[in-house]
């Protein structure tokens, strides 16, 4: 019988991480994050872990790089500004071909911002981030539950592909509290370690190895990227993940992630009682984003509506892939600001019932 505890969004998260065979984390304190690096301070050392508190988000990302080089399974966290000055050594990271875990709770931005829950990072987080060709593998939590249980997910996909992985939170989601199931135990981390990329210490027979993140020989960096790059089209084969609600008869279907795929959800269920039949598709997957699956439900449906906790991010990967076959709108809440799944009816209502061509909350 799986054990149920009530736990913070942001200390099941690291709980989460633990029992997926994390065994150094390396961050700084920053809000809305901050729970985070305090758990895993007195956690790891339970498990014969380490945990560094570095003098710097720059700092923290570049122990990252050596920590994960030695095959250890390991995580940096941080909050939106945080995040981007991690950005160079993400980058040095995915060049070095380095599986690690990055957790970003998102805060209203740009710059310093605020503190509130906000989606603002979707474009650094499903592009790179960083300078140069690479991805990272993504993963929206849009509740407690999937706090916890993500952090063995991606570390597998990051891994078996050699790719750093990302959780992309929010605030409202690092800070809410809800029932956790702990339902599959530890991972055993003995001989996690013993990559055959990996370095470490000496041992007798062991050939010489190096990670690094470049090699200057011609023609090299573009043979290793498009290397790289065909790895990144097997997990967009094989590793998508999405959730579908009421889609089966939909004449709108809301496309949302994270926090605004459960106000999203509430107002599907406001709209069918009312006689509009809407749907939900949640990305669970940001990058690979689900965009055969939006092409398959495009010509079932009149008109999509993309949810966000920003300007409109995601929305643009909705439009591509549904490229001129059906509406696509927006409804839109940047700054921090909560989204109520009263206004997203109105949106839905204004679409459904008065034919809006392009409605968005952001003109």
């Amino acid at each position: 019988m799986a054990e149920k505890q009530l736990m913070k969004g942001n200390e099941a998260l690291a709980e989460g991480a633990v029992r997926a065979g994390c065994r150094f984390f390396a961050g700084y304190p920053i809000t809305p994050q901050n729970e985070v690096p305090e758990y895993m301070s007195w956690r790891l050392p339970q498990v014969g872990g380490a945990f560094i508190q570095s003098e710097s988000e720059v700092a923290a990302i570049n122990v990252i790089f050596g920590a994960a080089a030695t095959g250890v399974r390991s995580m940096t966290s941080s909050s939106s500004p945080g995040i981007s000055l991690k950005q160079e050594g993400i980058s040095y990271c995915a060049g070095a071909d380095l599986p690690f875990l990055i957790a970003n709770v998102m805060r209203g931005g740009p710059g310093l911002g605020n503190i509130a829950g906000a989606q603002g990072d979707y474009f650094q987080s499903t592009r790179g981030g960083g300078h140069g060709d690479y991805r990272l593998y993504v993963m929206a939590p849009n509740g407690v539950q999937d706090m916890f249980d993500f952090p063995k997910k991606c570390y597998e996909v990051a891994y078996k592909y050699r790719i750093p992985a990302m959780i992309l939170a929010d605030g409202i989601m690092g800070q809410m509290m809800e029932g956790v199931e702990i339902k599959w135990p530890e991972v055993d981390v003995k001989g996690l370690e013993k990559q055959k990329w990996a370095i470490g210490t000496n041992e007798e027979g062991r050939e010489r190895r190096m990670v690094s993140s470049y090699d200057l020989r011609d023609g090299m960096l573009e043979k290793i990227v498009l290397e790289r790059a065909k790895r990144y089209k097997e997990i967009e084969d094989k590793e998508v993940l999405w959730e579908e609600k009421m889609t089966e008869d939909a004449e709108i279907i809301l496309v949302a992630y994270g926090i605004s795929a459960r106000i999203s959800y509430a107002a599907c269920r406001m709209a069918r009682e009312k006689g509009i039949k809407a749907g939900l598709l949640r990305p669970i997957t940001l990058w690979p984003f689900p965009k055969k699956r939006l092409i398959e439900l495009a010509p079932k449906t009149k008109n999509f509506l993309a949810v966000e906790m920003s300007l409109g991010q995601m929305v643009e990967d909705v439009r591509l892939a549904v490229n001129g076959r059906t509406n696509v709108n927006l409804f839109a809440k940047p700054g921090g600001s909560p989204i109520f799944a009263e206004e997203v009816y109105k949106a839905i209502e204004d679409i459904v019932k008065k034919g809006a061509k392009e409605y968005a909350t952001v003109k």
